[in-house]
């Protein structure tokens, strides 16, 4: 009888070659390749019942010893460990791990394998929880890698519920001694409602099916999700339609229309129409923690190099050895953002955002922080993707505290 690792090994083989050759493959050669697959499956189901069994009988024989046992660690089968166990998370366990990546690798799903409650999924589409130490790692480097990720606020409460945006960002009263504070109330349009929607991000199978290691096999397909989610978060954030996606901050109808300033293309290279129309509209309750947000190519086209009446630089430009080139324009921060998330002065359209001003934690980005893993065989094709899934919703909490520069004519 093989191992597990060998039915592992050859169920990968098989998958491979079914995909490389995709419809070169003749009708017997896929019946042989089904036959030997069922067989691999009950191989391995064999192998985990005789383990399980083992497992079960050296437990009762350890229970019916007689004598004093000294330990100089934790009983695995006593109460310590039980309560132990009760705290650890069932999806970071290593068995949930080797189990999610047979089943990315060969699509086999194996009994420790959990599933999304209500899950409903069709032929050709069956699904996984990813496992808390790819999730947590991918969490992570999206607000280590994401520029504007790592700065906006991130929440985890429900869905299609409106709630008060004091009780997202607190609001602090004095009182008097033996008085009690006025209640906060609630305006109309202090509430924001977050919604579910879905983040996908396809893998494909030929990145993760070789892979022996578990952990280079998480390593490869957090690198390859972050990536992807990266992207479209922070263009979401931006831009995004909030229809059926993130609602971004230049989309957003809520901005008032005095918050958002056109400048000319005269206007737009001179630091007294920046300083006059755009910086002073900003509210000062608003201004501490505030950043440009532009594309690199419009900050050093146009801001980069812009002098004042005295012929002094406006956007100023450090070289250090620790944090590279930190950019700066009026007093603030200027994080550069890639052309597809916010257009460069020179590519955008008349009326089109072209920088924004506001502190990125007004922005909320809410999310469940789970995942599930979908892997999908598309039949025409014969090619097998993996597709993450994220539930998240993001918008801005307070509409008045950005401004929005459009590019004018």
């Amino acid at each position: 009888m093989k191992t597990v690792k060998a039915i592992e090994e050859r169920t990968a083989q098989i998958a491979n070659e079914i995909e490389a050759r995709g419809d070169a493959l003749t009708s017997e050669e896929l019946d042989k390749f089904e036959m030997e697959l069922t067989e691999l499956k009950e191989e391995r189901r064999s192998l985990e019942e005789a383990a399980e069994k083992r497992s079960n009988l050296l437990r009762d024989i350890a229970a019916g010893r007689t004598g004093k046992t000294v330990r100089c660690f934790d009983d695995p089968n006593g109460p310590e460990s039980d309560e132990k166990r009760g705290e650890q998370d069932p999806l970071g366990t290593i068995e949930y791990r080797n189990a999610f990546k047979t089943f990315i690798q060969t699509g086999v799903r194996l009994p420790e394998l959990q599933t999304r409650a209500n899950e409903i999924t069709t032929s050709g589409e069956i699904t996984a929880v990813v496992p808390t130490t790819i999730l947590q790692e991918v969490i992570r480097k999206m607000g280590q890698y994401g520029q504007l990720f790592s700065r906006v606020r991130k929440f985890n409460v429900p869905g299609g519920m409106d709630i008060p945006i004091m009780d997202l960002v607190p609001v602090a009263n004095w009182v008097e001694e033996t008085a009690a504070s006025e209640d906060q109330q609630v305006k109309a349009d202090t509430k924001v409602s977050f919604k579910y929607h879905g983040l996908e991000c396809k893998v494909a199978q030929s990145i993760v099916t070789s892979i022996v290691a578990l952990s280079f096999f998480e390593t490869v397909l957090t690198d390859a999700i972050t990536e992807a989610m990266i992207k479209k978060v922070e263009q979401g954030i931006i831009k995004g339609t909030g229809v059926g996606q993130i609602t971004g901050i230049t989309v957003d109808a809520r901005v008032p229309a005095a918050n958002k300033i056109t400048l000319t293309s005269a206007e737009f290279v001179k630091w007294e129409s920046w300083k006059k129309k755009v910086t002073s509209k900003l509210p000062l309750r608003y201004k501490a923690g505030a950043t440009w947000l532009m594309s690199a190519s419009t900050f050093d086209g146009y801001i980069d190099g812009m002098v004042d009446t005295n012929g002094q630089p406006i956007g100023r430009v450090n070289y250090n050895i620790t944090e590279g080139i930190p950019s700066r324009f009026a007093g603030k921060e200027v994080i550069e953002v890639e052309d597809d998330v916010l257009a460069s002065y020179d590519a955008a359209s008349v009326g089109d955002p072209v920088a924004i001003l506001m502190n990125l934690n007004n922005f909320g980005f809410n999310s469940n922080m789970q995942m599930s893993m979908f892997k999908w065989t598309n039949h025409e094709t014969n090619k097998v993707y993996n597709k993450g899934m994220m539930v998240a919703d993001g918008k801005l909490l307070d509409p008045e505290g950005v401004i929005i520069v459009l590019k004018g004519a």
